[in-house]
């Protein structure tokens, strides 16, 4: 579990005066959410600017680590038992040089600081659950480490990559809806090993050029673009645009532990990802059988959203709450204290537990 990748550097900048994204910046993210990977003129209309001011902009995002697009395998690609929330409680002195370790290994998608029962919360995925409980185990080795408790994931409800800002009125979202890339999207199929090397050169940049990756992995052009089409519309990879949440106005967020009768656990999930702070849902196998991740302006929006919940769903029961400190990564990208991206260390499953 130690032998894991190293991280992908950012370059450095200072941190902006302002300290918050201006409207054109949270348009511009807002709009990579929707499409990832579309050109700079096809984005130029639906925005208002021109492609080069667009081209710029992203950069300076992209370098000062306020926002990034990166690429990891679909929740379609792991099975029961293959995807975890990890609650981790350790010895109080060791917790941040811990929670830095733990952000290394390749499994763990997030690293969390918490508040609430635990120290640290992990997102973990590994490719089979003989993996996962490798992993597990090796968790439980490490000396620092007193306590874990494995939430295995069932279903996902609201994967956070489809989660969306509010900065784009309705017809640019028609708009930019209008120019993703076209072209039928096929049943989800297993990756194969050459598309974990492509999720991998994806996933410190999610809008590197073909020219770029072809050269890295010394194949034509023309097979990348076509892998490339095939892995991101055959339903087996995400891409996602994200930003430094404080500097977007997210101030807090909190995993809720949930309880719903058995048979509307479906519904239940599907309530919850209609929820607009709801970033992720999930199905889990515990007494708590179902999560959900919150993104909140304040603290205080923590009561108005189970408020919410339960009116929605009154037989929802809220057994635990795992409130944010501090996010160390989220999926595959490194954050320092004020939420930017220092770096990457890229999810890979398939890597074996040590």
């Amino acid at each position: 579990m130690h032998g894991s990748a190293g991280p992908v550097g950012l370059k450095a900048t200072a941190t902006p005066p302002r300290g918050t994204l201006d409207e054109l910046d949270l348009a511009l993210v807002n709009a990579l959410q929707m499409a990832p990977r579309a050109p700079w003129a096809q984005l130029a209309r639906p925005l208002g600017v021109d492609a080069a001011t667009l081209s710029r902009r992203w950069a300076r995002l992209r370098d000062s680590g306020e926002a990034w697009v990166t690429c990891y395998a679909a929740p379609s690609q792991v099975t029961y038992g293959a995807l975890a929330l990890i609650e981790v409680s350790c010895l109080p002195q060791a917790r941040e040089a811990l929670a830095e370790r733990l952000a290394r290994h390749p499994q763990a998608m997030s690293v969390e600081l918490v508040a609430g029962s635990c120290d640290l919360l992990l997102t973990v995925a590994t490719a089979t659950m003989s993996l996962m409980s490798g992993y597990v185990l090796a968790l439980g080795r490490l000396e620092a480490v007193t306590a874990t408790r494995t939430h295995l994931v069932q279903h996902v409800h609201r994967d956070a990559s489809e989660w969306r800002m509010d900065s784009l009125s309705r017809d640019q979202r028609r708009d930019l809806t209008e120019t993703e890339e076209g072209g039928a999207r096929t049943a989800a199929a297993t990756l194969t090993p050459e598309d974990r090397v492509l999720l991998l050169a994806l996933a410190g940049d999610g809008r590197r050029s073909v020219t770029s990756i072809a050269a890295e992995l010394g194949r034509p052009e023309s097979t990348v673009r076509r892998m490339l089409h095939s892995l991101l519309h055959g339903g087996r990879a995400v891409l996602r645009c994200d930003a430094a949440h404080l500097y977007a106005g997210w101030r807090s967020s909190a995993t809720l532990w949930m309880s719903v009768p058995p048979a509307q656990l479906k519904s239940a999930g599907d309530e919850l990802s209609r929820l607009r702070n709801t970033r992720m849902a999930a199905s889990v196998s515990a007494e708590a059988n179902l999560l959900s991740v919150v993104w909140l302006h304040a603290l205080d929006d923590l009561a108005r959203y189970e408020v919410r919940a339960a009116a929605r769903l009154t037989s929802v029961r809220v057994l635990n709450r795992a409130v944010n400190l501090r996010w160390i990564k989220r999926m595959g990208r490194l954050l320092g204290e004020d939420g930017r991206s220092t770096g990457c260390v890229p999810v890979d499953p398939w890597h074996p537990a040590a």
